[in-house]
This record gives C-alpha cells, sequence and structure tokens, in this order.
C-alpha cells in the first residue's frame, strides 16, 4: 500500500508538472518554458569536435623549437599533425546498412487503397527516403537530430502541402525536447536565428505540442509570440537520438593519430639517405629540412674512404604491430568492416548471403539499430496519416484512421532474387502458398495490388481472344454442316 502512494504521489508529481509547463506556456513565459526543456548541446558539441579531423586532439601538437648549440632560438620547426578520419568513415557504414536503400512500406489493412497511395505519394513528394537517410547521418555524427513536417498552403494552387526539414545543431538549429517518465514526447522546441529586412539578426524560439504550436521571437523587452492550433493533432516531429558511432574508440583513434604523425617526422630525418662524412672533408652543410642530408663526424677513420651514404632499413617492428591491432580494434568495436581496395576485389564475387556473412560486424550493428527505428518508423507512419487526413486531404480521413502500414529494412546490397523468386515458384506450385501471397512476395514486384490487377485483366483478355477464335470455328462448322443437310434433303 506504500509502495503504491508513493508511485500515485510520484505520477501526480510529474502531472502536475506538465500542468505548470503549459501554464507557463499559455502565459507566454518563454524564458520558464525554455528552462524546463532538455537540450543535449553539449554531448552535441563534443563529437562535433570528434567528427571534425581539423578538432582532433592530435592538431594541437606543438611544433618542435629548433636552437643552436648555444640554445639560442633559431626558428619553429613544423611537426606533422596527420588526423584521422575514422568517426566519418565508421558513420557512413552505418548508415549504408540501415537505410542504404529505401524503407520498403506496405499496406497491412484491406479498403484503404486511396489512402494508402495518398501515402506513397507522400513519401515520393516530401523526398522522405532521402531525409531519413540525412537525419541518420547527423545523428551517427552528432547524437541527435530531428524531422520537422511542415505544412502550408502552396499559394500558386491554393492547396494544403507538406514539407519537411532537418533540423541540426551542425545546420544552425537548437533542439529542445521533453518527455513524460515512459518516454513519450510531451513537446519539442526548435531554436534558430533569422536574419531581418534591417541586416539585424532576431533569435527564434518554436514549441511544438499535440494542441497548438507558438512562434516566439525574442525581443528587447521580452518575448513576441503567436499561438497557432496544431491541426495534425500530433507533434509534427520525428526526433532521433543515439551515442556517436565510434564510441568507445576516441582513445583508440587518437593514439594511432599520435603515432602516426611521430613517425611521419621520423621519416623526415631517417628514410631518405644520408651522407657520412669527415668533418675536415666538408665545408659548407645543408640544412635539416632539405632533401639531402649530411652527417659529420670528427673520427676520419671511422668513415670509409672518409664519405658514405647512411640509410635507414626498415621502422620499428613494435610500432608496426601496434598500428595494425590499434586499426583492427578500432574497427571492430565499433562494428565496422574493414572495406578497403583488396577486400572489394576478393568479394566482387560473392552472392548477397555471402556478402552479408563477411561484413557481419555492420550488420550486427544496423540490427541493433533497428530496435530503435522500428519506433521511430512506426512513429513517423503515424505522423503521416494524420497529415493526410487531418489536413492535406480531409476526404481520406476515414481511410488514414484505418489505414495499417507496415514497414522493412531492405538489404544495402540487394537480395538473391534469383533464389527467392524459385522458391516463392515451387511454393506456389506444391499448392503451400496462394498465388496471391507469391505475388506480393516476388522480389521483381514493387504494387503488389496493381501487379494483382494487371494479371487479372491479361487473363481475362486471353480468354476473352480464346472464346472468339474457338467460338468462329465452331459457328463455322455448324453452318457448313447445315448447307450439307440442305443438300442431301434436295
Amino acid at each position: 500500500m506504500v509502495f503504491f502512494d508513493l508511485f500515485r504521489n510520484y505520477v501526480n508529481a510529474l502531472i502536475g508538472r506538465n500542468q505548470e509547463f503549459e501554464k507557463l506556456l499559455a502565459a507566454k513565459d518563454i524564458t520558464a518554458v525554455k528552462e524546463q526543456m532538455t537540450s543535449r548541446v553539449d554531448a552535441v558539441l563534443l563529437a562535433l569536435k570528434e567528427y571534425d579531423t581539423k578538432s582532433h586532439e592530435i592538431m594541437k601538437r606543438p611544433d618542435k623549437e629548433i636552437t643552436d648549440k648555444k640554445g639560442k632560438f633559431l626558428r619553429y620547426e613544423p611537426t606533422w599533425k596527420l588526423p584521422i578520419p575514422y568517426p566519418v568513415f565508421i558513420n557512413e557504414i552505418a548508415l549504408v546498412f540501415l537505410y542504404g536503400r529505401p524503407v520498403k512500406w506496405t499496406q497491412l489493412s484491406e479498403g484503404t487503397d486511396e489512402g494508402f497511395k495518398a501515402y506513397q505519394d507522400f513519401i515520393k513528394e516530401t523526398r522522405f527516403d532521402s531525409k531519413i537517410r540525412e537525419c541518420k547521418r547527423i545523428a551517427g555524427a552528432e547524437t541527435e537530430s530531428a524531422m520537422l513536417f511542415r505544412v502550408y498552403r502552396d499559394e500558386d494552387d491554393n492547396t494544403a502541402k507538406c514539407q519537411i526539414r532537418v533540423l541540426a545543431k551542425s545546420k544552425g538549429d537548437e533542439i529542445y525536447t521533453r518527455f513524460d517518465q515512459y518516454g513519450n514526447m510531451l513537446a519539442f522546441a526548435w531554436g534558430y536565428f533569422v536574419k531581418d529586412e534591417g541586416q539585424g539578426v532576431t533569435y527564434h524560439f518554436d514549441v511544438y505540442t499535440k494542441k497548438a504550436i507558438y512562434h516566439c521571437s525574442k525581443k528587447s523587452l521580452g518575448w513576441d509570440v503567436v499561438e497557432e492550433i496544431n491541426f495534425i493533432g500530433k507533434i509534427p516531429v520525428i526526433y532521433f537520438q543515439q551515442e556517436k558511432e565510434w564510441d568507445g574508440v576516441e582513445i583508440l583513434i587518437h593514439r594511432e593519430e599520435s603515432i602516426a604523425s611521430h613517425t611521419a617526422d621520423t621519416n623526415d630525418y631517417f628514410a631518405d639517405p644520408m651522407l657520412l662524412m669527415a668533418s675536415d672533408i666538408i665545408r659548407n652543410l645543408p640544412e635539416k629540412s632539405e632533401a639531402g642530408k649530411t652527417l659529420f663526424t670528427n673520427d676520419k677513420d671511422g668513415v670509409e674512404k672518409a664519405a658514405k651514404y647512411l640509410t635507414w632499413d626498415n621502422a620499428s617492428e613494435s610500432k608496426q604491430k601496434e598500428l595494425e591491432w590499434l586499426q583492427t580494434q578500432i574497427l571492430q568495436k565499433s562494428f565496422t568492416p574493414n572495406i578497403t581496395t583488396d577486400s572489394l576485389k576478393a568479394i566482387s564475387q560473392l552472392s548477397a548471403k555471402a556478402l552479408k556473412t563477411v561484413m557481419m560486424l555492420a550488420d550486427i550493428k544496423a540490427a541493433k539499430r533497428k530496435e530503435t527505428h522500428d519506433e521511430l518508423l512506426d512513429r513517423a507512419a503515424s505522423l503521416i496519416k494524420a497529415i493526410i487526413g487531418n489536413v492535406l486531404d480531409v476526404s481520406l480521413k476515414s481511410q488514414c484512421d484505418s489505414l495499417i502500414v507496415g514497414h522493412e529494412f531492405q538489404e544495402p546490397f540487394g537480395d538473391d532474387i534469383a533464389d527467392d523468386l524459385d522458391n516463392v515458384i515451387k511454393a506456389v506450385d506444391a499448392g503451400i502458398m496462394s498465388t496471391e501471397t507469391g505475388i506480393e512476395l516476388n522480389p521483381l514486384i514493387k504494387d503488389p495490388h496493381r501487379e494483382s490487377e494487371r494479371i487479372a485483366s491479361e487473363s481475362e483478355e486471353r480468354m476473352k481472344q480464346q472464346q472468339s477464335i474457338f467460338g468462329n470455328g465452331n459457328e463455322g462448322g455448324a453452318a457448313s454442316f447445315d448447307d450439307d443437310d440442305d443438300d442431301n434433303q434436295k
């Protein structure tokens, strides 16, 4: 009983805080509203710093100070700073294995063909596939992004339309969120700057809830707030949040960059042959930074024929092994396959199933991401249906309410179509699968419903042709037989 009372008090407190938040919105106290929302700007900025090679830690490596024998400063010798774009590579591979091919949408309800067609048209017109890829790429790099669905009225034809904008810190956007204890989004806010006609810059802060949208602009004496009804009935945002795609291997990347940079400096000193000569033979020595370097010694007897070349046989074996170990650990621990030119040559003739085995690390990572993105796609389908039925085409509202849309992630390199098609044909011929299901599972067919109509239409047309051919033949035979009867009678 005590536990129940504690839980009830906790829920009431959350509800009370949400009511307080709504009161602040109604009172247009945007400063207080902003304080009660969550921003992940610190984590985003840290991820962006690691994603951009120009801001890696290795770039802070100081140049070497060069002095003479007496310790007098001569100059700074530049040192190599070699950042490696591992985060970009890891992020792109993760993106390809999740959204390399567009999501396949399917209609799971009956009597909703017009609604599903409007749904497919919406996906195409808003470029949903490219927008969701952009969102995933940014989320993998910055840890968060968002798809904002903006409904507006076209001035040319006076029709309602929808536009998708991708929000991210790297695009100059500020993202604020508010969730309840169950992970449901209660409010979303977008902060951005807009240049005014007077060449000034105004800060805007738009707040989205299920019932209303608040367009707020910062003024010198407070906030100017314009409230409008949210006709969609849902928060028009799909919010992406995840850890960095290279999370956990940051130190390994820094270590490899450090070794590579120090090795580059060492190569500048020792990789090229150096001339070793006795000091009393040489008068003018080249600078250390020049291609030809010379070492001189007072021990003339130690130099064969007074001059010889000193060459560096190879690099340290332990350093080379560490570099190989680092590269392996970075890719394996970030679930990224080692895709090189040589590996691509080796797998170019593999089937899709064998290729999936070779790329198993990336497939494991994609399966992990699907746990979250399944929910995001369900949320996107629900939002799109609400936009179509409540705003874009109200006549389809009943169909959109009844429409059930399924989704399926597609393999990045395609499937073995020949094997899949052969299995479908065998199942239909064996009588364990209907023709309609076979059409739906046919990998060559993009629209099963339309293909079924075409097959039925073609079958009906062939039937008519056959009836016409055989029907005319029978009539001709009957007429000839009647003539013979007449002749016999005569």
